[in-house]
Formats: C-alpha cells, structure tokens, sequence
C-alpha cells in the first residue's frame, strides 16, 4: 500500500511536467517561427523489476514547420523546406531559429528582431559572416563616359536643314549633371558628312568634328564617333558620342530624304549619388538592393544550418535553439542540397496545432485525476488498517 501511494504521488508530478509542457505550448500558438515540443514519460523500475512509478524521460520538439504568413516587412524572411537561420551573439556562440523576423540595427547589422544577435550570412568559402548593409545605402556617383547616338539623320540634297539634340544630361565623377547641345550641319565635302558641333549648357562650344556615313547609309570608319571634352574644375573628361558600328546599322544612319531627323541621344552610363530604394531577399537568400537611378545590386547570402537529428534541439527563449554538445550543425545556402528555399517578406508561424494540445490536456487530465484516486484508495486503506489495530 504504501508503494501505491508513492507511485500515484509520481503519476501526479509527471502529469503535472507534462501539463506545463502543454501550457508552453498553447501560450506560443501566436509565436513565430515557435515549434511546440512533446513530453515523454518514462517507467521507474528496481533492480528486482519492481516497479516504481512513473517519471519524466523528456521533451522532444516538433519538427513540423509551421504556416508562412505574408507581413509585408521586406526584412522578415520564412524557409520552405529544411533549415534553421543562424544567429550570433557579441561573442560568436552560435543559435538557430525558424523565426526570420529580422531589422536592421543602427550600424546597419541584420540582426533578430527580439535577441538582436546579428544574422550570419555564408560566404562563397562556406565561412559565416555578418550581413551589414550600410555600405550599400548610397551608391558612388560615376562619370559618363558613352553617349550612344541613336537614330536616322535626312538627306536630300546640299541645302538639308541642320539637326540639333538639347539636354543631353551627362555626369561628371562628382556626380554633378551637365547638359549637352549637338548641332548637326550637312556638308558637301566630303561626301554624306555631317559637321557636329558639341555645346555646354552656357553655350560655350567643346568640340567639333565631321560626321559620315557610306552610300548604304551606315557610318565610315574613322567618321563614326566625337570625342567631348568636358573641363569641370580643371579636369578634362572625355565622353564618346557613339553613331555605332561601321557598316552596321546598330546605332545611327543616315537616309537620302525623310520627313524630319529623329537622331537622338541614349546616355549609356553615369549618375549621380543613388539613395537606396528598397532591398529584398530572393528564393536564394540573396540580398537585393534597389536604387533611385534605377540600378540593382546584390549583397550577402543568408546562412542556413541543419542538424542530423532536428528533434535532439534544446529550446531556449525566444524561439532560439541550441544543439547538445554531441550534434554539429551543417551550414549550407538556400536551395543547394537538402536546404529550403527563402520567401522574403514572410514569417513561419508556430507550428503548434490546438486541437492536439486539447487532446493532451484531457489525457492528462483523466492520468491526473486516477493517480489522485490512487492516493486516496491508499489512504483509506492506511488509515482502515491502523484503525483496526488500535480498536484490537
């Protein structure tokens, strides 16, 4: 009897773990990238086989992943398929997550939004680093150095009309814009040239030349481009008027009569100072950048770590993971091997499912209340036994 007491006493304690496992879990439904864990029991036995009761064998956490939600965040970021994010404290130790919900800190670290560890991106090496994006705020201005003349210029006889393109905006390496004037004027000789007068914005002129193009109408060579000298603070910068390929008809030509000119410019390069629009991450993990003169770039990758036994993960707070002292984690890119591939501007949600856990809590329940009843039956029974030996 007294042996029933204590293994009912045990049934209690253990359901009593196991019901705060659930509890755990059902106050994480709403957590992201949470994965809720099952409690396990175990039976107490002796040497002799003589039994016990019960007690806790542990907890092991459910791999299942949970729903992707759309957020709109352009640093929250979900893995469908196989993999953990890897995160990093000041002192390098290593944690993992399935909750990409990411910020950028003042330094400009992807870092976790609730532990603020910095988000560790892969190298091509394989080696982790940490994903910083202040260096790609801005971009550099560049300097023009093609403008690329596009278009058919009118010939009918020796009293054409000229032709004249304004506003041509070029940059030079400060980043500073300046606007270009061509004059095109026929000539005589030699044959199918055009004179090309290049003007600056206060109508100071840079340079001239001879344009000309062959009977078929494409440009000659040696005919086929101007060199523009453009003088800012003392330094010349020379920036090539392109009329294209000769013999080709890639770029300008020319047309023995027309109804008007329709050469124009096409600047090929050069801007000034870009601000940062936006940046994304692709399927792949890639960090993408967006900039206000139109230009994309690609940065850092995000890491991605998986474990030869997913349920052997300690959970620690804030929806981080440790792996036991005996398990290495194997860090990969999204989308090569067995990892998944990255959804940008979603979260996983907890993949704890309610109705489960309320399945638990009866089972415990009803284990809770039969231990209970079990104590009880001792008692009495105890208390009929030392009864009757005081009434002897």
């Amino acid at each position: 009897m007294l042996q029933a007491f204590f293994n009912g006493m045990s049934g209690l304690f253990s359901f009593s773990k196991g019901l705060d496992n659930v509890s755990n879990n059902v106050s994480n439904m709403n957590t992201p990238g949470y994965r809720g864990s099952d409690t396990f029991y175990r039976a107490v036995n002796g040497q002799d086989g003589q039994s016990f009761g019960s007690g806790i064998a542990g907890t092991e956490v459910r791999i299942k992943p949970g729903e992707n939600r759309q957020t709109g965040n352009n640093t929250n970021v979900a893995i469908n398929g196989a993999g953990y994010f890897v995160l990093r404290d000041e002192q390098g130790a290593l944690s993992y997550t399935r909750a990409g919900q990411f910020e950028v800190d003042k330094d400009g670290y992807l870092v976790d939004t609730i532990s603020q560890r910095r988000v560790a991106g892969i190298d091509s090496a394989g080696n982790l680093l940490d994903i910083n994006i202040q260096g790609q705020r801005t971009l550099p201005p560049k300097a023009t150095t093609r403008v690329e003349m596009v278009g058919a210029l009118a010939r009918s006889g020796p009293t054409e009309a000229s032709h004249q393109i304004s506003s041509i905006q070029v940059f030079d390496a400060t980043g500073a814009s300046h606007a270009l004037t061509v004059k095109f004027v026929p000539q005589v000789t030699p044959v199918n040239s055009w004179s090309a007068t290049v003007s600056d914005a206060s109508g100071a002129q840079l340079v001239t030349g001879t344009i000309a193009f062959g009977t078929d109408g494409s440009p000659v060579a040696g005919f086929n481009s101007l060199s523009v000298p453009l003088s800012v603070n003392g330094v010349v910068q020379n920036i090539l008027l392109d009329f294209g390929t000769p013999g080709s008809f890639n770029l300008a030509t020319q047309v023995a009569s027309g109804p008007s000119h329709t050469l124009g410019a096409r600047v090929v390069d050069g801007s000034a100072v870009a601000g940062l629009n936006t940046f994304t991450f692709d399927e792949r993990g890639i960090l993408n950048f967006s900039y206000a003169n139109g230009e994309k770039r690609s940065a850092n990758q995000l890491a991605l770590a998986d474990f030869a036994d997913e349920s052997a993960l300690i959970a620690g707070a804030n929806s981080l993971y440790h792996t036991p002292s005996s398990m290495q984690a194997e860090f990969g890119r999204a989308g090569e091997k067995q990892f998944g591939r990255i959804q940008g501007g979603y979260l996983e949600l907890s993949n704890v499912d309610l109705a489960q856990e309320f399945g638990d809590i009866l089972i415990i329940q009803r284990g809770y209340q039969a231990s209970s009843r079990v104590m009880t039956v001792s008692n009495e029974m105890l208390e009929q036994l030392y009864n009757g030996t005081r009434g002897g």
